[in-house]
């Protein structure tokens, strides 16, 4: 989007000379990070009154089948969850595994100052005005460094929603770290950010580090890539047919909606092309059954830990290990 009006804000592809050049010894790795945030209806309009945290009663249990398969997580926190002293508890236990971090996660709807109108559009922060998008940030830093004693690096935007101010003004504040592009995803239809043009490969904007989240084109066509998979959006029920037919299918490494045998093969995929960082998440809800589309009820919570299971141990058996955000921040340099 731009200050002229509601045209969609496309994120611009990296050049070559952005992408980061991993040392050899940080080898082929993957990192976690969690949307750690309250319970909505996420087929309802936002609301500023959702807020509830209860989800968060599973947040240790989950917590500990990762740290027992040496998985770190990088919570990006919300302002629901910064500001309730129990999840703030919870999330300070943590924190100490040692490996494990805070991150901010920007849901504009329920982050003061409320001087915005609600809309569809506005909830994704990077349409408010910058002076808006600021205000909201360093709420949430503050919340972030009184709940926890600590400045975070890293940010995430609810909804990817990313806008043309956004890298500037967590630059200034310190900020290490985005991972808010969802890499080939579009979302300007419903006034959100386009990626599009963006692939799986961190790189460097400016003194910003971005992290996009892992996405892989499989199928016989895959080599058609972003440009196919867009021209298949525009003919109705295109996309669904060469899914089916296994031409060409979008895959995002995280258990939501996301079958694990189309995840094992991206992953095949994405180590074999040469990517050297995968970025996996989830959200925190989802630890709970009714709360979040993709875990409805037990047998879609047994997938979902099963999903982690098989994910884990086939990441293992690549030799591809786990980093935690602090090393990725010392090996990118």
């Amino acid at each position: 989007m731009t200050r002229g009006g509601p045209r969609p804000y496309r994120v611009p592809p990296p050049l070559p000379a952005q992408q980061i050049d991993w040392p050899a010894t940080f080898g082929t790795r993957f990192t976690l990070f969690v949307d750690v945030e309250e319970e909505f209806d996420w087929s309802a309009p936002p609301a500023r009154e959702h807020r509830a945290t209860t989800a968060m009663a599973a947040f240790p249990a989950a917590h500990r089948r990762f740290a027992d398969r040496g998985v770190a997580l990088t919570c990006m926190v919300d302002h629901p969850i910064a500001t309730d002293p129990r999840s703030v508890d919870i999330l300070t236990q943590i924190l100490r595994d040692r490996r494990s971090t805070i991150g901010v996660q920007l849901h504009a709807w329920v982050t003061p100052p409320f001087d915005e109108s609600l809309t569809s559009v506005n909830s994704y922060a990077g349409n408010l005005p910058p002076a808006m998008e600021a205000a909201k940030i360093d709420a949430m830093t503050h919340a972030i460094q009184i709940a926890f004693g600590r400045t975070p690096l890293a940010y995430r935007a609810g909804r990817y929603g990313i806008g043309p101010a956004t890298l500037g003004l967590l630059a200034a504040r310190g900020y290490r770290i985005d991972s808010s592009v969802r890499a080939r995803y579009d979302y300007a239809a419903d006034g959100g950010p386009d990626f599009g043009a963006i692939g799986t490969a961190a790189y460097r904007d400016g003194a910003m580090i971005e992290l996009p989240l892992t996405t892989i084109f499989t199928g016989a066509a895959r080599r058609g890539g972003a440009r196919l998979y867009r021209a298949l959006g525009g003919i109705p029920h295109a996309r669904g047919l060469f899914a089916r037919a296994g031409l060409l299918s979008r895959i995002a490494l995280t258990p939501e909606d996301m079958p694990i045998a189309d995840a094992l093969e991206a992953i095949e995929i994405a180590v074999g092309e040469g990517v050297r960082l995968l970025n996996l998440s989830f959200h925190s809800p989802s630890l709970v059954p009714g709360h979040t589309p993709y875990v409805r009820d037990a047998a879609a919570l047994r997938r979902f830990h099963h999903w982690w299971d098989a994910v884990l141990d086939r990441l293992d058996r690549m030799g591809v290990a786990n980093a935690s955000l602090a090393e990725i921040l010392a090996a990118a340099g």
